[in-house]
């Protein structure tokens, strides 16, 4: 949600060798790539000419995203971002499994060069292109052969002082997402990823005398990103390892409720609402250290009438800070109903926000259209496989309620699953 798109700022229309530019190269896909063809799977009689037409506008549209890919390959640095910026659009919007697992060896290449040798821009770009293209394949060994091969990149240039605050950003939110995706069950890419990305947001913590360090320019979006990409991985952590990450963090945390950057200070207080979720997840008892402070601070923020803030920022905490302020109170979740096709998902909790916020700030508005159709998503959301819909049959009647219950039922059913996956990290961990 607070995440930028790695294609801002860039030029339109840049020439590549085709000729055409990129952007012409992606209006085309993404008009032959109609949400229709994907959701009117049972054709009504006397529709096979649109059959043919489907399969050659498909077949034009791989064409396209073949050219993007060639694009990817060129001398010129213009070009290349073009191709990725396409292959963002195209990644994001639509479903593209089966082109993808053919081409997946070919397109990691492509992006590890990038990273290695293109500029900022470049390897923002390629990060981001790099989480989608994990997305897209799904979190099968497909994606987990991609997450081995671009992690030491990925993490080098998050570690690397000297990079862009843009890179690293965007490297950060990749290592996140594709090791949430596509992490092997043994906990050890989960443990380096999760130590990766503390170093990281932890320069914001508090000295040994209590007082916070000045900020570097850029330094607070490159710790909201660590923080936020940490705070997802955290919802994979088994028990022990929890209670641990409780022990150490939540006191820093509160610290940081003070930073002077107010988005860093609202995923501050959106990590500390996770992690009490988390900890009451393990015992009912569990009580924050210094619970009046905290109240006290967020109490402050969720009032905070300062005039030095623009008024854009001071709405924006203050919501926050209210529902941060009303669940350490009172245990209560302000609900957030999404809805997509016929369907809809219910955030009903801050472990259900940031995983649903994280998928957005890596696909922006094209996540509605991956909760419709892309297997991963709905089964981490407890959706279901697909919905095939006949154009003449309207979605079952069934009330806003029950599909509630159904939602809620769905995803505590998989968290459980996970939880027992979390088991098995436990010894490693």
């Amino acid at each position: 949600m607070k995440g930028s798109s790695t294609g801002e700022g860039m030029k339109n229309g840049v020439k590549g060798e085709s000729g055409a530019s990129d952007d012409e190269l992606m209006s085309d896909v993404l008009s032959h790539y109609s949400s229709t063809s994907e959701t009117a799977s049972v054709l009504e009689d006397g529709t096979g000419g649109e059959q043919v037409d489907e399969l050659t506008a498909q077949e034009e549209t791989e064409d396209k995203l073949k050219q993007c890919i060639d694009n990817l390959m060129d001398k010129s640095a213009k070009t290349r971002l073009a191709g990725l910026e396409s292959l963002r659009q195209a990644f994001s919007s639509k479903m593209l499994y089966d082109f993808l697992t053919e081409r997946r060896l070919t397109i990691s290449d492509c992006l590890e060069r990038s990273l290695k040798k293109g500029g900022a821009e470049e390897q923002a770009a390629a990060a981001t292109v790099f989480a989608l293209l994990c997305i897209q394949l799904g979190g099968g060994d497909e994606s987990e052969e991609g997450f081995k091969m671009l992690r030491p990149i990925l993490t080098a240039i998050l570690i690397d002082s000297s990079a862009s605050i843009a890179a690293r950003q965007s490297c950060a939110r990749a290592l996140g997402m594709c090791c949430y995706v596509s992490a092997a069950e043994d906990g050890e890419d989960l443990i380096k990823s999760l130590a990766l990305l503390e170093n990281v947001f932890m320069s914001s913590y508090p000295n040994r005398e209590g007082t916070l360090p000045t900020p570097k320019p850029g330094s607070p979006g490159l710790h909201n990103a660590a923080l936020q990409a940490w705070s997802l991985l955290v919802t994979l952590c088994p028990a022990s390892r929890l209670t641990v990450l409780l022990d150490l963090h939540l006191p820093k945390l509160q610290a940081c409720l003070e930073s002077s950057d107010v988005n860093y200070r609202i995923t501050v207080g959106e990590t500390i609402a996770l992690l009490v979720e988390l900890g009451r997840d393990i015992d009912e008892e569990f009580e924050v250290e210094d619970s009046e402070g905290l109240c006290r601070c967020l109490k402050g923020l969720a009032t905070d009438g300062n005039k030095h803030r623009a008024k854009n920022d001071r709405r924006k905490q203050r919501s926050i800070f209210r529902e941060v302020l009303h669940y350490i109170e009172n245990e209560d979740f302000t609900e957030e109903r999404i809805r997509f096709g016929v369907e809809s998902v219910y955030i009903d909790s801050w472990m259900r926000r940031r995983i649903y916020d994280a998928f957005k700030e890596i696909m922006e508005s094209g996540v509605r259209h991956h909760l419709q159709f892309n297997p991963l998503l709905r089964d981490i959301f407890g959706l279901g496989p697909p919905l095939i819909l006949d154009a003449a049959v309207k979605v079952n009647k069934i009330s806003r309620f029950e599909k509630h219950l159904f939602n809620s039922a769905a995803f505590k059913a998989r968290t459980k699953q996970r939880s027992k996956v979390r088991d098995k990290r436990a010894d490693v961990m």
